[in-house]
């Protein structure tokens, strides 16, 4: 105790923080509770499918979905990121080439520990290309704007959409809720502050709408993490098992590949096994799928919780985490892809070798 009184800048870093700490506390959802909440928003809407990037169908019959953006945003820096580590080659590597090198580097020998020299040079580029798009896909999820700033779908679009969902085509209006912003126009943003700011359907028909200059609906974001998309991630998954099977015809012709699951030459105990390891095949695509996709997902939706029950301070911990698990699971997809790859080129009972 003694410790945190004679050091100055220890003591004001603890007030201010426990000063923040309380203002978090008292302004979030928990807050709301005791009368206070003057920082709480409305907890963002959380669905399963992609939203449109906006209203409507940018060309006939072509909508853009809001987890695309986030996919060509993705792309785009990673070509800027090739573009400035590659326009001033030298022998003795600077600046962010030395980084890349680096990075690229670690990356490559442990590809070929797993796979060895000369099938790690064939396997590398997809591999990478692989961590580097879910990493930074991942990454730009949790950056401020995501999931708060979009478009306002308007009331009687939002009641036609729960009504197509219901089985009966028949939904209670009083569970259905409205968020209500502050001016008339097309975009939004869930502002801190604004969590009475809400309305039920059936309230806004009773009403006959809202206040003048204010104006009811469900916001959709403009942006999105690309891999809390499903399709997102099946697609890198489909990309993945289509190289490593064609990297394994391509290694064992193929008959040879084909050895793998349609076996006669051992038995109905050798056919059966081969049965199972096509049935893996597809699993091993599920896998990948709902691996990245869920974890990805549940960390959107618990920053959002976060954010909803402490603002300003409650997410902090949890921005560190998601960057770690951002990471991990490009890290292990793109490992697995690796070992699929090396075990598709190995002949039919070698495994053991």
């Amino acid at each position: 105790m003694s410790g945190i009184f004679g050091n100055p800048k220890l003591l004001v870093g603890l007030i201010v923080g426990s000063i923040v700490f309380l203002v978090s506390l008292a302004g979030g959802a928990l807050g709301e509770a005791f009368g206070f909440g003057f920082l709480s928003a409305p907890i963002a809407v959380i669905q399963l499918p992609a939203e449109p990037f906006l209203p409507g169908e940018l060309f006939p019959g072509y909508t853009i979905m809001n987890t695309m953006i986030t996919t060509w945003i993705g792309i785009v820096l990673l070509l800027v990121l090739a573009y400035f580590a590659t326009r001033r080659l030298s022998e003795v590597p600077s600046g962010i080439q030395n980084l890349v090198e680096v990075f690229i580097e670690f990356f490559f020998n442990l590809a070929t520990n797993i796979a060895g020299p000369t099938k790690a040079r064939r396997f590398f580029p997809l591999v990478m290309t692989i961590f580097l798009f879910i990493m930074v896909s991942n990454w730009l999820g949790i950056l401020p704007g995501f999931g708060t700033i979009g478009w306002i779908e308007s009331p009687e679009a939002v009641i036609h959409h729960k009504e197509e969902k219901a089985k009966d085509h028949h939904v209670d209006l009083s569970t259905i809720n409205l968020q209500v912003f502050n001016d008339s126009g097309k975009f939004g943003i869930i502002p801190f502050g604004s969590l009475d700011d809400a309305v039920t359907a059936e309230e806004y028909e009773h009403n006959h709408g809202v206040a003048e200059g204010k104006r009811a609906g469900l916001l959709i974001p403009f942006l999105r993490s690309a891999n809390t998309d499903v399709n997102t991630t099946l697609a890198i998954a489909i990309v993945a098992m289509v190289m490593v099977h064609f990297w394994g015809f391509s290694s064992l012709g193929i008959g040879g590949h084909l050895a793998k699951f349609i076996n006669f030459k051992e038995g109905p105990i050798g056919f059966f096994v081969g049965i199972l390891e096509l049935i893996g095949e597809f699993a091993k695509v599920i896998s990948f799928t709902f691996r990245l996709f869920g974890n990805i997902f549940a960390g959107e939706v618990l920053l959002i919780s976060m954010a909803f029950l402490l603002p300003l301070i409650g997410i902090i911990p949890f921005l560190g985490l998601e960057l770690f698990v951002g990471v991990i699971q490009a890290f292990i997809f793109a490992m697995l892809t690796l070992v699929f790859a090396s075990i598709s080129t190995i002949p039919h009972g070698g495994e053991g070798h």
